[in-house]
């Protein structure tokens, strides 16, 4: 009988916890699907009007590309947050995006934890800025 291959894993290089486009990439994502919802709160849109208003409404720091955005609202649909309607605008067809109640749920909830994490990095700021003080090294 011959011998079957083994398969390895091909090991994937650690990420660098140093380099701050690491942590900014990792805060988009997450931000990016919170400000879906912020927006669609803000009431019905189609989705190059949802990334405008989420890169608006960040400054630019969150601006979701069509790769990004289009599977989030297809995920939000799914799980009954959001529903869709076609609707013809100059003669195209678009689908255009609105919150329903568990959607809206969604965004009180994701709202509450951004608000407590915030409070907890700020506090953290806080706490590193006096230990810093305290030994004489402020870089404040």
């Amino acid at each position: 009988m011959p011998k079957q291959p083994t398969l390895q894993a091909v090991p994937r290089p650690s990420p660098d916890f140093t380099d701050r486009s690491y942590w900014a990439g990792t805060i988009k994502m997450a931000l990016s699907r919170f400000f879906v919802l912020q927006v669609l709160h803000d009431g019905p849109a189609h989705g190059y009007d949802i990334a405008r208003a989420v890169e608006r409404t960040t400054n630019g720091c969150c601006s979701p590309s069509e790769g990004a955005l289009y599977p989030t609202l297809r995920e939000f649909e799914q799980g009954g947050y959001l529903t869709s309607e076609a609707e013809v605008v100059s003669g195209r067809e678009r689908k255009v995006y609105t919150l329903t109640d568990k959607g809206r749920e969604a965004f009180k909830v994701g709202l509450e934890a951004w608000m407590d994490a915030t409070a907890a990095l700020t506090e953290t700021g806080r706490a590193a800025k006096a230990r810093r003080k305290a030994k004489g090294t402020c870089q404040c």
